[in-house]
């Protein structure tokens, strides 16, 4: 039985094109900035670890979620690439020690092609109707009462296994001692029932 040997260079090119892959960033920067000033910087970023880049935009500018470094809105660049696979841990410590980028998301974009990346543009943001906390609808249907339509007194007899004067099965107890549990009785030597110390 022969086997025949492969060629160590197509090996190597297969596992070179398998560690080379497409992705989305989205770099974040401070808003009023201009975009034709930060597209150089965003180049510069991913070109240095070795990626290819395929498109290169303005995204939008937003109002951010919560404050960054003190910017309470971003102008967001996208950037598709193709590089190895040990870039982006690279770029994200660069965006990281840099001062102009303020964050950067990057994932996988293998199942795009060159025209659907062109075609990415941002979606409109759906208003928000700003209403008082006690405007909004219930949530969960609306069946559940308001607090206030509970059904009054929590106390009183609420049924069950509680004994005492609050109705039940259960006789009363004496609820000192260890835990509220008085323990068996004792008996003392006037042949009276007593219960343990306290």
């Amino acid at each position: 039985m022969t086997q025949t040997a492969t060629p160590a260079t197509s090996t190597t090119s297969a596992s070179a094109a398998a560690r080379h892959r497409q992705y989305e960033a989205m770099f974040l920067f401070p808003a009023g900035g201009d975009a034709e000033k930060v597209l150089p910087t965003v180049r510069g970023i991913v070109e240095r670890h070795g990626g290819t880049i395929i498109v290169l935009k303005k995204w939008d500018e937003r109002k951010l979620a919560y404050e960054i470094s003190r910017h309470k809105r971003g102008l967001y660049i996208i950037c598709y690439f193709e590089s190895p696979t040990t870039a982006v841990t690279a770029i994200e410590r660069d965006v990281k020690l840099s001062e102009e980028v303020l964050r950067v998301m990057v994932t996988s974009a293998d199942h795009l092609t060159h025209p659907e990346m062109n075609a990415v543009e941002p979606q409109p943001i759906q208003p928000r109707e700003e209403r008082n906390s006690w405007d909004r609808p219930e949530r969960g249907g609306g069946d559940r009462p308001h607090r206030h339509d509970r059904g009054g007194d929590r106390g009183g007899d609420r049924g069950g296994d509680r004994g005492g004067a609050r109705g039940g099965d259960r006789p009363p107890s004496d609820r000192g001692g260890h835990g509220g549990h008085a323990g068996p009785p004792h008996h003392d030597a006037g042949g009276g029932e007593a219960h343990a110390a306290r």
